[in-house]
């Protein structure tokens, strides 16, 4: 696939099949992340990749999130609802969780650390695109909460940066549009 056009034609796909995908298609987007540019090659990237029953270490933590906020509902209610967010981390067969490890040194930025990590997301699904698969980029507060840190043996200095869900594509990919870079781009001379 032509870069541009992959660029252009890359969607999140957020309902995937559940058969498997081989480990060379993961392996090859994990490598694609690790040619993200990095400031002062610091590389502060690290990944977890979840298949089969290791997705229930993501559901723990979706759970702990729930469980936070359902203090209202009946017994029943919660074990649905606990139940529900245990099954969001089986909607893919692969969640990749992409943690960010800024380098501990005086003249890295952990903000640029950050961006690192993000560029590695950016290269992963591109990668996930030219080799067939489909892929989102969530994070939300289960990418966030204490329990996350926990279950994934996160470092003090470390943070998620995402959940990759990856698998073979479910649905046709939706248009879309995006704003002229012209509208968007001032040149100073």
């Amino acid at each position: 696939m032509e870069l541009f056009e992959a660029i252009r034609t890359r969607r999140s796909i957020g309902k995937v099949k559940p058969d498997p995908v081989p480990k060379e298609k993961i392996e090859k987007m994990l490598e694609a992340a690790t040619w993200a540019p990095n400031h002062h090659r610091t590389e502060p990237w690290r990944f977890l990749v979840l298949t089969g029953e290791g997705r229930k270490r993501l559901g723990n933590v979706m759970m702990a999130v729930a469980n936070e906020k359902n203090e209202e509902l009946s017994p029943a209610e919660k074990e649905e609802q606990l139940r529900r967010e245990l099954n969001k981390a089986f909607r893919a067969p692969v969640v990749i969780v992409v943690v960010a490890s800024p380098a501990d040194r005086p003249n890295v930025l952990e903000e640029e650390e950050l961006a690192a990590c993000h560029a590695a997301v950016q290269n992963m699904l591109l990668a996930a695109h030219a080799l067939g698969l489909g892929a989102v980029w969530r994070t939300g507060k289960a990418a966030y909460h204490p329990a996350a840190r926990q279950e994934f043996a996160l470092a003090d200095h470390e943070k998620i940066v995402g959940f990759v869900y990856t698998g073979y594509p479910d649905l046709r990919p939706p248009a879309a549009k995006r704003t002229p870079f012209a509208d968007k781009t001032t040149w100073i001379g």
